[in-house]
């Protein structure tokens, strides 16, 4: 069988949800049909029926649960041995507001659905229109008999954190936290392997036939965290530089590691016995493939660097930033 040790593409499985729009297609590059409601670009999924399938290589076609199955050292290095990749990689596309939701931890999770995993997550802001705002969080204070009120009422707006976002921003969302996606809002989203996810308010909206869509207000409410409070951008730190290139770290959770890569000029990927996940967000990058010839990838490609990638030196065009998602 033969063995990459280029960065891995996969085939994005797109999602049309009534909340989308065309953006996917017009800032990302994914091949969209002429529907105004794409929302969701599924880049790196291992998640039941849901499969990323490799799209060029030596590997090209084999499902991303295969290969952790059959080639999980080559692919997974010191992680190897794992039943299921642990992350999921999207792009979305909120044209709409989503609904208010909430996710379980991993412990909740396995009560609900067998051998499901909780959702933590964390999204970073690639375009944002003015005024748009991202709903993390409760006010201070909220409580449980609150927010039931709310939900009763109507008036769950009031009760949420309503932070503005902007181009760069990093907001992590850990299992338990009341969320919903603003309007206007493209955003990069890194989360456990799993879909798990309770709707606790859908805005008084009516669905398509004219009914309101269900909501699972016990699980929701079962599952909030009344301690957490509001939740703000995080703070990027500065990890260093190399070759123009700026290396920061923008989140740091049991299940994920990012960090964001920006700059221009040329930055050398070490070995590192361990696979990376690249999600190019602005301008692109090149680089010579081990075998002789060129590659790169640019804005809205997602790579999967496998544990036995060789070092390897890339160039960074002006205006370039990645993603860097790992795992300890």
């Amino acid at each position: 069988m033969p063995v990459t040790t280029e960065p891995l593409r996969f085939e994005p499985l797109l999602k049309r949800i009534r909340w989308g729009g065309r953006k996917l297609g017009t800032r990302l590059g994914k091949t969209i049909g002429p529907e105004p409601d794409y929302a969701e670009s599924w880049e790196l999924v291992d998640h039941g029926a849901d499969q990323s399938r490799v799209s060029h290589g030596p590997w090209h076609g084999r499902t991303l649960h295969d290969l952790v199955a059959t080639e999980s050292r080559t692919l997974l290095g010191r992680h190897a041995g794992l039943s299921q990749f642990p992350l999921l990689i999207k792009f979305l596309d909120a044209h709409d507001r989503l609904s208010v939701q909430v996710h379980p931890n991993d412990l909740q999770a396995g009560s609900y659905q067998a051998g499901e995993r909780g959702k933590t997550e964390a999204w970073v802001i690639l375009d944002a229109q003015p005024g748009s705002a991202v709903f993390a969080g409760l006010k201070p204070g909220v409580t449980r008999t609150d927010l039931e009120a709310a939900i009763r009422a109507g008036t769950v707006e009031a009760c949420l954190h309503r932070l503005p976002v902007k181009p760069g921003d990093c907001v992590f969302i850990p299992a338990g936290t009341v969320h919903a996606i603003g309007e206007g809002v493209l955003l990069a989203e890194v989360q456990q392997s799993s879909d798990l996810t309770f709707r606790l308010f859908d805005w008084n909206r009516l669905g398509a036939d004219g009914q309101p869509r269900p909501l699972h207000i016990e699980q929701s409410l079962d599952c909030t965290n009344f301690e957490r409070g509001p939740i703000s951008a995080s703070v990027a730190t500065l990890e260093s530089t190399q070759g123009g290139v700026r290396l920061e770290q923008l989140a740091v959770c049991p299940y994920f590691n990012l960090h964001r890569l920006a700059g221009v000029g040329l930055f050398e990927l070490a070995t590192a016995d361990r696979c990376r996940i690249w999600i190019i967000t602005a301008g692109g990058v090149g680089w010579h493939k081990a075998g002789g010839g060129l590659s790169q990838a640019s804005q809205g490609t997602t790579l999967l660097w496998p544990a036995v990638a060789q070092p390897t030196l890339l160039t960074f065009r002006p205006g370039t930033e990645v993603i860097e998602a790992t795992w300890d």
